[in-house]
């Protein structure tokens, strides 16, 4: 029976770390992004220019606090993926996956305002998508090489809390997909 449950344990973690790494998604691929951040990456990515004059640019001014400083204004789940690099589970109980309103989402740590409705697009991977950020200063983007692969990891530049990851399978104009996890995010509509 021990067998039968690591087997089991084996192939579930498996198919998670296929699925957000999968460079054709499809609604069967599904997987995290429980990664360590690594040393920064060069910017290879064009610069895009905010969504309008009033999006919210990160002025440089980072916000550093403890770990029971964070505990105390997070969930354990956000505190999970935003500080310990965790993963939500695919098709997440948020419905940001599905959100087909017009906002934007704010990182849940530090309220930075980091992607829009506009640029989300449905993956197919369970998780939130989006060819760009609000605006690239926004966030920041490292190398990750856990799981025996390197991926580039994307971090809310005011808070440094691990947001997801970024790949190049998404659709034009920038060819990117920027995979997250809902627990990082907080959905606010628009007027």
């Amino acid at each position: 029976m021990n067998k039968i449950f690591t087997t089991l344990a084996i192939i579930f973690v498996f198919s998670l770390v296929i699925g957000c790494t999968s460079s054709t998604p499809s609604k069967a691929a599904k997987g995290p992004e429980n990664v360590q951040s690594a040393a920064p990456t060069a910017d290879a990515t064009p610069k895009m220019a905010a969504d309008a004059a009033n999006d919210e640019v990160f002025d440089g001014k980072q916000i550093v606090k403890t770990n029971e400083e964070w505990k105390k204004i997070l969930t354990a789940d956000q505190y999970h993926t935003l500080r310990e690099a965790g993963t939500d589970a695919p098709d997440d109980d948020f419905g940001y996956t599905s959100n087909h309103e017009d906002g934007y989402y704010h990182c849940a740590a530090c309220h930075l305002k980091v992607f829009s409705s506009k640029h989300k697009f449905e993956s197919g991977t369970g998780w939130p998508s989006f060819y760009q950020p609000v605006n690239k200063k926004n966030v920041l983007e490292l190398t990750d090489k856990t799981l025996g692969m390197e991926r580039t990891e994307v971090l809310c530049a005011r808070c440094r809390g691990h947001l997801g990851h970024v790949f190049d399978d998404g659709p034009a104009p920038t060819g990117l997909r920027y995979c997250l996890n809902s627990t990082a995010l907080k959905f606010e509509k628009t007027n």
